[in-house]
Parts: C-alpha cells; structure tokens; sequence
C-alpha cells in the first residue's frame, strides 16, 4: 500500500554497470522518508536492475522490503561478477588486453552458448509478480538493433528479458530477442528516456540519479581517456537532448506562449538531480567492470551521502514548483 503523502516523486536512473551501485545508495536513503512517496520510475540497465528491485521490494515489505532487495541484487552480482564481463576488477593492462580481444571477437564467438549469469542473480533475487503489485509506474528503455530507436516498456510488459535487454551492452553479450525483436542497452537511446514522464501522469517532480559525468575539465590525451570520455559523452547524448527538449518547453510555459488545446499536451516537469558523474570523476571506464563488495559498498556509501546531501538542500521543494537546477544553464550554455 502507498504511504500517504503530499510529496511524490518521479526517479530517473541512469545505467553505467557498477557504478549504479552509487544509484542503491542513493535509493537506500530515499526510501528511509516517509514523507516521500516514489510513484514512478525511468530507468536504464543498472538503472533498470535497480528499478525492478525498488519495486518488488515495496511490495514485498515497504522501506525494509527495498533495503533488503536492493542489497540482494548487488551482493549476487558481486558474486557473479568474474563471470558476467571478462573483465572483473582487473588490472589497467589486463583491461586494456581484454578490451582489445573483444574488439576482434563478439559476444556470439566468445559466449555462443550465450551464457549470461546476470540472467540468474536477477530471477533469483525479484519476484517479478511484486513489480506489478507495487503500484509503481516502471518504464525500462532499451534500444532495438534494427530500428535504432528507443523501446519503452512499460507496465504488464516488465519482466526478466525487459530488464536484461535494457542491460545489454553489445560487446558483451548477445542481442536480447523479445517477441521477435532483437535489443541492445538502452543507454544508446535514452539514458534513462524522459518522455514518458511526461505523457503518463506521473509526479511532476522528477529526480535524476546521473551516473555519467557531462563535464570534464582537460582534453584526454591517452588512448585509455579518450576511450572513457568517448563513452561519457555518448552515454549523455539522448538524455541531453531530453532536457533541452523540456527546458525549452518551460521556457515557452513561462513566456505564455502555449495556448489550448498545446497546453493539455505539454506539462511542466520539475527537474531535480542527484550528479553522482562527478561525485565518480576519480573512477575510470574499467571501474565500471569491478563487482568487488569492496568497491560496490564504497559507491553505495557515496550514494547514500550524496542523497542526504540532496534531501537536506532540496527535498523541501517537492511539489513546490522550484528546483536548484537551471536546465538552460546546464545543457544551453557553455
């Protein structure tokens, strides 16, 4: 049953592998407030994991449910983790080597038996049947490999192949085939995908979990920087076009400009952002690969700080209309 309240919230989750355990941190906090009430989440691959676990979690025991699930998903993907990518945490030449190695073989000579071990971690630990009853609204982004557009599902439509082709990086795994139709990571296409908070009635307040920095001050010289800020800036894209897309809209609501019937189509959304890319600046692309415990409980710690710090700063202006984030500023300018 949904608390009470008068401050709802829309999530949205960036996906960026084990980094998104900075996003279990971040929701590890959030859920400890009783006033507020998550009503909807976008969410992709980390993200979406992290999504699916909320939910099933909420349904099973609130708060407690979330903590406990969430905690399961990521001590099963540290378990798993030598098998789930051939990298692990390993050292900057040996990532280098294995790097090298899938750029000359795919996935489909690598694995042909397209063995996926985070196809186990995630059956075992959510119970699909408590994503339904949570009364959460999910939307899992995924990319279709053939139409190159973006894949939305939605409720009724989540299941363990919605999750794992949200989470499917191309270099590691083969294509997840759903009803015909073959899907890559969403992170390509919407990372996570905004619109459709937009069109589905959920909370107008919408709390962006970054996982990817958009800024990085110095231009990469080393072949392994270029590399990690290569995918930094594809990673972004769509999501940045997203909120100039909105920021843009709420520059037309301000100045008056949109009349009926355009303003039954457009709503305000109230961008708020947690930017843990920066909060991982020190963290390079292989960092992603590492399921440590170690690392992975490092990066909820920063998670759960950064969440605190956000709550103390800004949790009181859910459902206020205002937000420290200047969207012009951020993605128009500079």
């Amino acid at each position: 049953m949904a608390k009470q309240t008068s401050r709802s919230l829309s999530l949205a989750l960036q996906g960026g592998g084990a980094h998104g355990a900075y996003t279990w941190g971040v929701l590890d906090r959030l859920v400890e407030e009783e006033s507020l009430e998550i009503s909807a989440i976008t969410a992709t691959s980390a993200g979406a994991m992290n999504a699916v676990a909320l939910a099933a979690g909420m349904a099973e025991n609130g708060a407690q449910g979330v903590k406990d699930t969430l905690e399961a998903l990521w001590r099963g993907i540290s378990r798993s983790g030598r098998s789930l990518t051939p990298y692990g945490a390993l050292s900057p030449i040996a990532f280098a080597y294995a790097s090298a190695v899938q750029s000359l073989a795919s996935p489909y000579d690598l694995n042909p038996f397209n063995i996926n071990p985070l196809r186990d971690v995630v059956k075992d630990v959510i119970d699909f049947s408590k994503v339904d009853d949570s009364g959460i609204q999910l939307f899992l982004s995924a990319t279709n490999v053939e139409s190159g557009h973006v894949t939305v599902f939605e409720d009724g439509d989540i299941s363990l192949d919605t999750v794992l082709a949200s989470a499917c990086l191309p270099q590691t795994f083969q294509a997840v085939e759903i009803d015909g139709e073959a899907y890559w990571d969403g992170g390509f296409m919407g990372n996570p995908s905004l619109f459709p908070l937009i069109y589905s009635g959920a909370p107008r307040d919408v709390l962006l979990v970054m996982l990817n920095p958009i800024r990085r001050d110095g231009v990469p010289k080393r072949a392994g920087e270029i590399q990690d800020r290569m995918n930094e800036i594809s990673f972004n894209a769509a999501l940045i076009g997203e909120l100039r897309a909105i920021a843009f809209v709420q520059r037309l609501l301000d100045d008056g400009m949109l009349k009926e019937p355009m303003l039954k189509k457009y709503r305000r959304l109230n961008i708020h952002a947690i930017k843990g890319g920066q909060d991982l600046l020190e963290f390079s692309l292989r960092t992603k690969y590492d399921t440590s415990w170690s690392f992975l409980t490092k990066l909820k710690e920063m998670g759960r700080a950064a969440a605190e710090s956000w709550l103390a700063e800004c949790g009181q202006m859910i459902g206020t209309n205002q937000t420290h984030l200047d969207l012009r500023k951020e993605f128009f300018e500079g």
